[in-house]
């Protein structure tokens, strides 16, 4: 049975949940949209169920093509079709990524009516911030943070690496606290800021624009997938471990004295860097075998037999009641609509 040695994060269904609040509010068919993106709408019953990158992915295209709209009907005026793309055209032309962010935001103030992008700089710090200009509301806070994620992993693109964040910025708001958010980021998040956005070194703005029109092509035919995991920091402490793990998840999992022995850390350095990345050792472990038994289920050759005993698991029986009370949902059904959807 083969197996891979690299398993992406999911992504959790209040993200799915606020992705469709413009189409609910429009009246569109949820269930035949998710349908289309091979979600089951079954999963929106269950609060602790996930996607995977390429089913978010797949839905963002959806929901862009149905509602003829870049921000999915999630603000007042539709971003038109074709907006990503041109913008990326213009900032490719660009010397350093200071033009082409100031470039970009420049273009997206003429599109957009309900937030203001900005960037500042103040002393060492540059901020990108997106500036509401109405009454704040649900669907508009997705449209920020959505836009803020975005706007964040086209800088990174535009230099070929990943920018380093010092901290990301949510204003509080009804959609609560993003488990997903410093995952994604990898930085600290604040729920307590005047307006959404993202801070980071000043020094970056210098950083040369690398990308040319034949990478643009290859770009705009991956993207938005390619945004979800293309820069990821895979030298933090977590990925490192959740590494480490995914070799042996068919095994008994190391201790967290093996992994400190096989990264040079004692146990007491390792617990400590871990909860400075927010996170825990049995976390990891969880949530690793969580999106590894995703992915498995989307694969029809293997039985729920073979993908238990390649999560660890002695016998099905086990890997099921750890599946449901992982997402809320038995691995079965989710492999059955997985499955019909394909």
């Amino acid at each position: 049975m083969a197996t891979t040695s690299f398993t992406h994060h999911t992504i959790a269904i209040q993200q799915v949940e606020q992705i469709l609040l413009g189409a609910r509010a429009r009246g569109a068919d949820i269930g035949a949209l998710l349908q289309r993106a091979g979600i089951s709408p079954a999963l929106l019953e269950s609060p602790l169920s996930r996607v995977t990158q390429a089913q978010y992915a797949a839905l963002i295209f959806v929901l862009r093509h149905a509602m003829r709209d870049e921000l999915w009907g999630l603000c007042q005026r539709p971003l038109p079709l074709g907006s990503f793309a041109m913008g990326c055209r213009l900032l490719i032309g660009s010397r350093t990524l200071g033009e082409a962010l100031q470039a970009g935001l420049r273009f997206y103030r003429l599109l957009l009516d309900d937030f203001v992008p900005r960037l500042q700089v103040q002393g060492r710090v540059a901020r990108l911030s997106l500036v509401p200009r109405g009454e704040p509301n649900a669907a508009l806070a997705y449209a920020e943070r959505a836009f803020s994620f975005f706007a964040y992993g086209l800088a990174c693109w535009l230099v070929a690496r990943r920018v380093p964040l010092l901290a990301v910025d949510y204003p509080p708001s009804a959609l609560g606290h993003s488990n997903d958010a410093g995952t994604l980021f990898q930085a600290p998040v604040h729920y307590d800021q005047l307006c959404t956005g993202w801070r980071f070194d000043a020094r970056w703005l210098d950083l040369p624009v690398v990308q040319n029109a034949q990478s643009l092509g290859e770009f705009l035919q991956q993207a938005p997938a390619s945004l979800l995991v293309k820069y990821r920091d895979q030298s933090s402490l977590t990925e490192r471990i959740r590494r480490i793990l995914r070799r042996r998840l068919a095994e008994e999992l190391p201790s967290l004295e093996d992994i400190g022995h096989q990264l040079a850390m004692t146990p007491q350095t390792l617990r400590r860097r871990l909860h400075e990345e927010g996170r825990g050792f049995r976390e990891i472990k969880d949530d690793l075998r969580r999106d590894a038994a995703i992915e498995y289920l989307a694969r029809p050759e293997l039985t729920l037999p073979e993908i238990a005993a390649l999560l660890g698991f002695s016998e099905a029986s086990t890997f099921h009641r750890a599946f449901k009370h992982w997402t809320g949902v038995a691995p079965g059904e989710y492999r059955q609509t997985r499955l019909r959807e394909r």
